[in-house]
């Protein structure tokens, strides 16, 4: 019961969340599409709501013909090689799998982004089995054929309701971190069955909704709000347990941000797009260094 009632999930975004570019604008630029090509459809589809929130490049894969003539899985697999990935996600995964004060972490990957994507990317740092991404099935050719699972929008939320039937976890012993819009249902599920939720972006879509934001260049930096919030740690502990690990915090800086729209009185209401003053929670920026 003890070992139960101690384990949590982990749960993490992939695009802009382990990495610092998005896996489409790789793409686009692997096919030798414009990139600001490729931003012009995915933000027109986003924009009149037609696919599930990071769902665009999928979209592309299936319906656009510049993508879907010349994508191919070996493509895919290319692009996650090329991907450039934040510094220290194998040492997140070391010690979150082996433990920490008691508690115990299964770390998985949920993205919207093609799984051939992302499992080339983390390959020996991640196990395939998990990583959850869109899937696809492909004709004969080679040529994607259908869509078999989008893990976009309300996509994350089934996949992870299905992780914590696996392993017997409580909706509570949920932690997710993500950087966009893709990550609001999930994170909202997340906080309504009193999980964490970590934003890595100050995007006011997404950091007015997880209950923590930290901004760092290395995947270790979620460990600061997890150790605070699931084992109760405090700052020095925290510090010393990243030194112990051959790391340092180099910086810790806790800053407030306001995301305000401000025009002319007269020009506009709220119904046509005036924002009132908007206030995010407090979002901490970590340096982490090796020691």
């Amino acid at each position: 019961m003890a070992d139960i009632l101690r384990r949590y999930i982990f749960a993490s975004d992939f695009d802009q969340t382990l990495t610092f570019n998005d896996s489409g604008y790789v793409l686009a630029e692997l096919l030798g599409i414009p990139t600001e090509e490729f931003e012009r459809k995915s933000k027109g589809m986003a924009k009149i709501n037609l696919v599930q929130q990071g769902a665009e490049l999928a979209y592309l894969l299936l319906h656009d013909p510049e993508f879907r003539d010349k994508v191919r899985k070996e493509h895919l697999r290319e692009v996650g090689k090329r991907i450039r990935l934040k510094s220290d996600i194998k040492l997140l995964y070391e010690l979150l799998d082996a433990g920490i004060d008691g508690h115990q972490f299964d770390f998985y990957v949920l993205s919207a982004a093609p799984v051939e994507i992302v499992r080339s990317a983390l390959e020996g740092i991640v196990p395939e089995d998990h990583i959850y991404g869109t899937e696809f099935r492909y004709m004969p050719s080679g040529e994607i054929d259908t869509i078999v699972r989008a893990t976009a929008g309300y996509g994350k939320v089934a996949v992870l309701d299905n992780l914590l039937l696996q392993k017997v976890a409580g909706p509570d012993h949920v932690v997710y971190t993500g950087d966009g819009s893709s990550d609001i249902h999930v994170m909202l599920h997340i906080n309504a069955r009193d999980g964490l939720t970590i934003a890595v972006s100050e995007s006011p879509n997404i950091s007015q909704i997880a209950k923590r934001t930290v901004l760092s260049a290395s995947a270790l930096a979620v460990l600061a709000p997890i150790l605070e919030e699931v084992a109760g740690w405090e700052r020095y502990r925290i510090r010393s347990f990243f030194e112990t690990n051959g790391m340092l915090i180099q910086e810790w800086e806790r800053v407030r941000t306001d995301w305000l729209t401000v025009r002319p009185a007269g020009e506009g209401t709220p119904e046509q797009g005036v924002k009132d003053p908007v206030s995010v929670k407090d979002p901490v920026r970590l340096e982490i260094t090796k020691s």
